[in-house]
């Protein structure tokens, strides 16, 4: 798949079950392996903190095949959430979206800041984009990425 063929929307109001769906999908194998799968926490969990304005949907052919949050902060950016469907895990479409984040984040001079759950495959991911590992709590690691300089 070539990745630069994903499109980025504005989330809507509308969009928040659906979505709240998806990260359950995604979420499910890394909390299953943690003891902690449990779907309504997790749909409630996104929905209680849904703000449209800082979420883009990522769409593919029409069809969702993802999303992501990123949350300003006066002395950084988060990516609050970054999902793919699991049909769609593995094929570059997290590497584009979190380039695209990273490039704002470089803009703005601002670090970009992000969690994982210990033991998802996650950790490795951010790892691989340039995330140094800064701090574990209970349950996640938690990763920064200082801006690069123009140029």
């Amino acid at each position: 798949m070539n990745p630069s063929r994903v499109e980025f929307r504005a989330a809507r109001a509308s969009d928040a079950e659906r979505l709240a769906e998806l990260r359950v999908l995604a979420m499910r194998p890394s909390l299953e392996a943690v003891g902690r799968f449990d779907p309504g926490r997790a749909r409630r969990r996104f929905l209680d903190g849904f703000v449209p304005a800082d979420t883009q949907v990522l769409e593919r052919d029409g069809a969702i095949v993802g999303f992501v949050v990123v949350r300003s902060a006066p002395t950084h950016l988060l990516l609050d959430h970054l999902y793919v469907v699991p049909q769609q895990q593995g094929r570059g479409i997290g590497a584009e979206v979190l380039r695209r984040v990273a490039c704002t984040a470089d803009a703005a001079r601002l670090p970009l800041r992000v969690g994982a759950l210990k033991g998802s495959r996650a950790n490795t991911f951010y790892q691989r984009q340039g995330f140094t590992l800064v701090e574990q709590s209970d349950w996640d690691n938690h990763y920064v990425r200082q801006p690069r300089p123009a140029g």
